[in-house]
């Protein structure tokens, strides 16, 4: 039996422990267990140890605890209710009202908290009530909260990044500022589609009756400074090269307290949960890059992935043809599984064949990220549609036809930077040069 042939079934293997529920640490775990058994002559006992402590202390991971603690602490406090005081009065005459709230809210603590699912629950807690009393249509108000929450994975400090990061051994920062513009773009790419049904269906719109004054609409944005405080401080302190990512998230952890207690949220009791939230989050997290790791490894010993990407490029697809290829593929498997381990089960086996093509890692990397975030609104395993079905009790169906149009502005937005990929490479190449 060819490589090729033993690889379907490991891969087999893969899946069916994953659709029997086995965790997915276990579940790589195995399969490069399986691997090495019949394809090296390697001891696998000692590999999975040296893997599990080589990978176990990591500078560049330690930001990933530090960004989690800090979304569950903004998670926790009264942050949606600033977003929409702040909000709503700037986008009250924009073309679509008040839906804007859901968009440009999800985009600035998207830039805080780096997780999708944490995005969609803080903002939809505060704006699909107030919206839904006010009257506007139910598919917009879930699918603008559904497909804005997914910008959580890509606009920095983004959580898969610095996973994708650790994994493939690329440079974090320069990560966070490659999903700079894309996360931009996908902004004005949804708010643009909401403007646009906006005004071709005026009727589905309800008219508001508050005014604000230029004054009013200040003093309004002044609940919005402590977290644009806070984004400047994270980000910005990464850009500028003052702190490396893990130096950023641990101030990000002290201001993001100071905020919360500013806000009269933060207590004992609030810090727990935060605390148990992330460390639950931090350790599952942490349990399937370790095995991950492992499986990368086992990879490497058994010649899989070298093989596997000389199997596919004798098929001489074009870049473009591969990128088709591999986005329906990312799709499908982002329908069963969440997007981390989408990240960490494909590295190890794509990446090969991803630098054969001449593909730059950095640029797969929010390609890959982008893809993932269409996952996260697409059943049967979409989180964010699981998020938004627990605040609202929507079936999850109707949730995804909703999210629908999101997902196809997603799927522009990875067409726009394969055609166009100094969108993605332009700053970090700027930053490199400075």
């Amino acid at each position: 039996m060819n490589e090729i042939a033993i690889t379907f079934l490991l891969l087999g293997l893969l899946i069916a422990m994953l659709a029997a529920g086995v965790w997915v640490a276990f579940a790589l775990v195995i399969t490069g267990m399986a691997a090495m058994a019949v394809l090296s002559n390697a001891p696998i006992g000692p590999v999975l140890a040296t893997t599990i402590w080589g990978h176990s202390h990591s500078w560049a991971l330690a930001a990933l605890p530090m960004f989690i603690l800090m979304g569950e602490i903004l998670l926790r406090s009264r942050l949606s209710d600033d977003m929409f005081t702040g909000l709503a009065p700037w986008v009250g005459r924009l073309p679509g009202r008040l839906l804007h709230v859901n968009i440009f809210g999800c985009a600035i603590f998207a830039a805080v908290s780096g997780s999708s699912a944490a995005t969609a629950a803080t903002i939809g807690k505060m704006s699909v009530p107030e919206l839904t009393q006010r009257g506007y249509p139910e598919s917009l108000v879930i699918g603008t909260l559904a497909g804005s929450a997914t910008l959580g994975l890509l606009i920095p400090p983004s959580i898969i990044l610095i996973v994708y990061g650790v994994a493939t051994e690329q440079s974090i920062a320069r990560l966070f500022i490659a999903g700079v513009i894309p996360g931009a773009m996908l902004v004005i790419f949804f708010a643009a589609y909401v403007a646009f049904v906006s005004i071709i269906k005026p009727d589905t719109i309800p008219v508001e009756s508050d005014s604000y004054t230029f004054l009013q609409r200040i003093r309004a944005a002044r609940r919005l400074i402590p977290i644009f405080l806070l984004i400047a401080g994270v980000i910005g302190s990464i850009y500028l090269g003052i702190a490396s990512p893990t130096d950023a998230a641990a101030v990000g952890v002290v201001f993001s307290l100071i905020l919360a207690w500013a806000s009269g949220s933060l207590s004992i009791q609030m810090l727990k949960e935060s605390l148990l939230g992330a460390t639950v989050t931090s350790c599952m997290i942490a349990f399937i890059l370790v095995g991950a790791a492992f499986l990368s490894v086992s990879m490497g010993f058994t010649g899989i992935p070298r093989n596997l990407a000389a199997w596919i490029g004798s098929f001489d697809l074009s870049t473009y043809a591969l990128l088709a290829a591999l986005t329906v593929f990312f799709i499908l498997l982002g329908c069963f599984l969440d997007g981390i381990s989408v990240v960490v089960l494909t590295t190890s086996i794509i990446m090969p064949m991803v630098e054969q093509s001449g593909i730059d890692p950095l640029w797969f990397g929010i390609y890959l990220v982008i893809v993932v975030e269409m996952s996260q609104i697409t059943p049967p395993v979409g989180f964010n549609l699981f998020v938004i079905q627990g605040l609202t009790g929507i079936d999850i169906l109707r949730i995804a036809k909703s999210a629908l149009p999101f997902f196809l502005l997603l799927l522009v937005a990875v067409i726009v930077i394969v055609v166009f990929p100094s969108v993605v490479t332009f700053l970090p190449e700027a930053m490199t040069n400075n």
